[in-house]
């Protein structure tokens, strides 16, 4: 409301200032030239009285006298004024100052007595308001010597306050004057905008009271329960009043979309997901630790290697006499650039990025040759059919959709495979992309030089989000930096006995021992799913590596058993 008070106040006062610098009821010219006010030709005027006060309404006017002598009128006037002798006829130029004489009689005012002269350099008197002052463009040009004030006869200031007609300048100070008004009410609107901006930054900074309520009750619950997450481990008090008014700056996720599937699910390992990217950040407090704890070791100091898929002919064969490695797979994670990750994405957006994936992996030829297919129509038995052999990601896991990753279900969502089904693209599943080899038997070395292949071809056509810091980003934490995964389904039916035990060693290398259809699944006929478990802080080259070892050394201690 003051805002809006102002502009009215200074458009107000604007157009009185224009009105009173461009109006033409200015001095008469004979007082400015020091003249006698109309003169009438071969007659006289009485003197002007000294100090005559000024006469009341109700005076009665005297007898016309015989018409005086104008006095010539004196170029300064004195505190004590005296007439002047009679002088000849009035002239063009005023008569020089005659010496003051005895002061004669005083005759009666007339009933209109003429005001007293004006002083020649005083200007007409001012309102009692003083207008706003002018512009400093409106008499910058004229406050030069050399800028014209002899061709004008002053500057602008001085022409206006003494009435002279100011034609080459008023042109110039009107535009001036736009200019001023223009200026003034620019700057008015970009108040009212800075305004408005500070209050929906406020706003977007501000999370609801339901939100705030919702995780108060649910890290009180997960508290007080026997959860082994890491989100419970590293989930203080402290770091939870730290940041549960914090939201990211472009998507304003909040804490809650962070923890909410752990939150919901005691039993996660884990707990956590970024909604966006830059949740990694302002939410550092929490992932920092359990970044560091899940990848064994890595600082928040510390900086993510550049990428290196290195020599894909080192690897071998893991089990040449296929004799415990049912199949093998190798695969890793990508993000679309320019897009969130699942909890922020918008059903327009997945099936935007359907539509990019799509068209990108229909130029690929060779061995990737293969076909979209959307889960969008696809029919129930095909999409179970590829489930079952471990193609198809599945619909409805308890842990994504605690964190929002399965909006707008099956919009958006599709698999790509070649017609061997030895390469696969998954699309919107829990990342934008995840890309897979993968066969029967133990031959790692084709697998992951088939993945490499793919990999390079991709991004050619689709640039991936990347972190200096944290690698490629993706919406688990787990699978930040190379996003390499490399697994294979074992039986090892020995060390199986003792599940604690298989742990215990599969950890001595590095390795992830998971249920045969994967994470938060059970082992189906003594069949494991083991996989390296460090993907931050090494190469591409060195995560896979570090499975090939492992999985080496378990099956010589099966076969010690």
């Amino acid at each position: 409301m003051f805002a809006l008070w102002y502009l009215t106040f200074a458009v107000d006062e604007i157009r009185k200032r224009l009105a009173w610098l461009f109006s033409s009821n200015k001095p008469a010219a004979p007082a400015l030239d020091n003249k006698p006010a109309n003169p009438a030709p071969g007659k006289e005027s009485a003197p002007a009285p000294a100090s005559a006060p000024a006469p009341k309404p109700a005076a009665v006017p005297a007898p016309k006298p015989d018409p005086p002598k104008p006095a010539p009128a004196v170029a300064k006037p004195t505190p004590v004024p005296v007439p002047a002798t009679a002088p000849a006829p009035p002239k063009e130029e005023p008569a020089p100052k005659p010496k003051p004489e005895p002061v004669p009689a005083p005759v009666v005012a007339p009933p209109k007595p003429t005001p007293p002269p004006a002083k020649p350099s005083s200007p007409p008197k001012q309102a009692d308001k003083m207008p706003i002052p002018l512009p400093k463009s409106l008499t910058e040009a004229n406050t030069n010597g050399q800028n014209g004030n002899a061709a004008n006869g002053g500057n602008v200031d001085e022409l206006v306050f003494a009435g002279q007609q100011a034609e080459k300048v008023l042109p110039a100070a009107k535009e001036a004057s736009n200019d001023f008004i223009k200026g003034e009410t620019n700057a008015f609107i970009q108040s009212i905008k800075e305004a408005q901006q500070l209050g929906e930054r406020k706003q977007d900074t501000m999370v609801d009271a339901a939100v705030l309520a919702k995780l108060e009750e649910g890290y009180a619950k997960l508290a007080a329960s026997d959860s082994k997450s890491l989100l419970k481990k590293y989930l203080t008090k402290e770091v939870f009043d730290n940041l549960k008014n914090k939201v990211t700056p472009t998507f304003k996720s909040t804490l809650l979309d962070v923890i909410q599937s752990g939150l919901e699910n005691h039993d996660s390992g884990v707990g956590i997901y970024a909604p966006d990217a830059e949740a990694y950040t302002v939410f550092a407090d929490l992932f920092d630790p359990i970044i560091e704890d899940y990848h064994g070791g890595f600082k928040k100091t510390d900086k993510h290697p550049a990428s290196s898929f290195g020599d894909v002919s080192t690897f071998g064969n893991v089990d040449p006499t296929n004799e415990y490695v049912i199949s093998t797979r190798v695969r890793c994670g990508r993000s679309m650039q320019g897009y969130p990750f699942n909890p922020c994405l918008t059903e327009a957006q997945y099936k935007e990025m359907e539509g990019k994936v799509s068209s990108t992996l229909s130029g690929l030829d060779g061995e990737l040759k293969g076909k979209f297919y959307p889960l969008t129509g696809m029919e129930k038995a095909v999409q179970q059919q590829l489930i079952d052999d471990h193609f198809l990601f599945k619909e409805g896991d308890r842990f994504l959709q605690a964190a929002n990753a399965c909006r707008f279900w099956p919009s958006g969502r599709g698999i790509y495979h070649n017609d061997a089904k030895t390469f696969l693209v998954w699309c919107n599943e829990e990342d934008h992309l995840r890309i897979i080899s993968m066969q029967q038997g133990g031959d790692l070395g084709q697998i992951y030089k088939r993945l490499v292949t793919a990999v390079n071809e991709i991004e050619k056509r689709v640039p991936f989000s990347h972190d200096d810091r944290l690698g490629f980003l993706t919406f688990c934490p787990t699978n930040l930096g190379t996003t390499i995964r490399a697994s294979v389904h074992i039986k090892v039916p020995k060390l199986a006995s003792n599940k604690a035990k298989l742990e215990e060693v599969a950890a001595k290398y590095n390795l992830q021992v998971r249920g045969t259809r994967g994470e938060h699944t059970e082992a189906e006929g003594g069949v494991y799913d083991i996989s390296n478990k460090r993907r931050m802080g090494l190469t591409e080259f060195e995560a896979v590596k570090e499975m090939y070892d492992g999985i080496t050394e378990l099956i010589k201690l099966e076969k010690s058993l």
